[in-house]
């Protein structure tokens, strides 16, 4: 792409942003899933992005894969509940959200929302009324990446939670972000 990112080639603006959670949003246990908001901790950047977000009123939505459920190791119900936290901490934080889609089965399911389904991405999209190509999925895994690519979506990497472990496997003109202040900075500079 001679040096120009995929942001930058585009014309379109960023109106809609489509956020993985765990290790983009909140730090990842280094054991299980999420049982509880007591468990929860913001990522680096995390709020500062989405308060950038908020300020340029950029809608936002979360697409993650809670397998946990599916598995049997975390209920449906406990996964909700952290999820209503964090609908109430993204309002409190003026943050425009779309709302929190969930795949809650197990990899061996064959559903097309996990992700690197595009399902959910699809469903983000759809609900926001925002044109696919007004809109970024931003993850730290590369399912996050395929998931949203296969969606027909420009895509970034944010370089917490898994991020710096995949980086070396993106292209060279991949658009990779060090944490979700800058990925707001250089997406609301597209608005």
């Amino acid at each position: 792409m001679n040096g120009v990112s995929p942001i930058e080639a585009s014309r379109a603006p960023i109106r809609h942003v489509i956020l993985d959670r765990d290790g983009v949003l909140n730090r990842e246990l280094e054991c299980g899933w999420l049982a509880n908001p007591g468990q929860w901790k913001w990522e680096q950047g995390a709020i500062d992005g989405l308060a950038i977000w908020s300020t340029h009123r950029t809608r936002v939505s979360v697409a993650t894969n809670q397998s946990g459920i599916g598995r049997g190791v975390v209920s449906g119900r406990a996964v909700d509940a952290i999820h209503e936290w964090l609908s109430r901490e993204l309002s409190a934080l003026g943050v425009d959200l779309v709302g929190i889609f969930v795949c809650p089965h197990a990899p061996d399911a064959g559903c097309d929302c996990r992700k690197p389904g595009p399902g959910l991405i699809r469903q983000a999209v759809e609900k926001s009324g925002i044109p696919a190509e007004e809109t970024i999925v931003i993850g730290d895994d590369l399912r996050d990446l395929a998931a949203g690519r296969a969606a027909g979506l420009r895509v970034g990497l944010v370089c917490t939670g898994k991020g710096p472990q995949v980086r070396d496997s993106l292209d060279e003109d991949a658009l990779v972000f060090k944490d979700l202040i800058e990925a707001a900075t250089r997406t609301v500079a597209r608005t």
